[in-house]
């Protein structure tokens, strides 16, 4: 993900898309009947009344990104559940990447939730706290088709990019290489494109994504996936329990109703179990 202290934090509402900062984001539910109250159902505490602020970095498809007028993706949709089972609507906050590792967000009373296709660490542990992971990702080695390259071993002394301020970036480097970073995986891709880099390594569901472009697919292929045990989760603030709960809750409940299942084949492609069930958070 990328971290842009220069950009203004967005708000992605419910709303037709208009001029400024104010777009649209795949919502849900309804509102609180004008009651005012920022108890939500289960006593849920939020930052706003008949709303749930997810923070948010854009873009990281097919996790979020704008389409079509609309922020959409895997994590809007999951996080849309959580919504509709407090009975109010998901207001989107487009923001820096580096604040989810710090939760300023959270801490600051912006956002409840943080939902931006983020890998678990203890690092990021100390400063917020997790929901049970909804998602096992690997990264993924992409490059062009007329590199040579098979193999995430041929990168050493090769050009190759990655996401600033990602897991993908800090594997790149533990392994010795010094890769270009770009601010956002659109940006990434394009610099494979132009042949800046030769290669990228990024989390292979977005690369899944990017080759369901046909011009995408005939000039690019996975060289190896890279199974570095990471896996994504939702942040809250801090000892906020009942959100963290209602969030594993609307997870659990959509991978036994088959919601998770017809998500992940919407967003993602072929159901992946294995990638759909990862061990609950510690």
């Amino acid at each position: 993900m990328k971290t842009t202290f220069a950009r203004r934090t967005r708000v992605l509402a419910a709303t037709t898309a208009t001029a400024g900062l104010v777009l649209v984001a795949g919502c849900t539910s309804s509102d609180d009947g004008g009651s005012g109250t920022k108890t939500a159902a289960g006593g849920v505490e939020l930052v706003k009344a008949g709303q749930l602020t997810t923070c948010t970095h854009l873009p990281y498809p097919p996790f979020q990104s704008e389409i079509g007028g609309k922020v959409q993706g895997f994590d809007v949709s999951l996080i849309d559940l959580v919504a509709k089972d407090l009975g109010v609507k998901q207001e989107i906050l487009d923001t820096p990447f580096e604040n989810f590792k710090t939760g300023a967000f959270l801490n600051s009373g912006e956002c409840d939730l943080a939902a931006a296709g983020m890998t678990i660490t203890e690092e990021r542990k100390k400063n917020v706290d997790f929901s049970d992971p909804y998602f096992e990702a690997t990264q993924a080695v992409l490059v062009d088709k007329k590199s040579g390259i098979s193999s995430f071993a041929d990168l050493k002394g090769r050009k190759v990019g990655a996401q600033a301020q990602t897991t993908g970036e800090d594997y790149a480097k533990s392994k010795g290489l010094d890769p270009v970073s770009f601010e956002s995986s659109d940006a990434v891709l394009n610099g494979l494109r132009t042949g800046q880099v030769e290669a990228v390594v990024i989390d292979y569901p977005v690369v899944q994504g990017w080759l369901k472009d046909k011009a995408n697919a005939a000039a690019f292929e996975v060289a190896e996936q890279v199974n570095t045990g990471e896996q994504y989760g939702v942040t809250v603030k801090k000892g906020n329990d009942k959100l963290r709960e209602a969030i594993n809750k609307a997870i659990k409940d959509a991978k036994a109703d088959g919601t998770y299942k017809k998500l992940y084949e919407q967003w993602i492609g072929p159901y992946d179990e294995s990638a759909a069930s990862p061990s609950p958070a510690a």
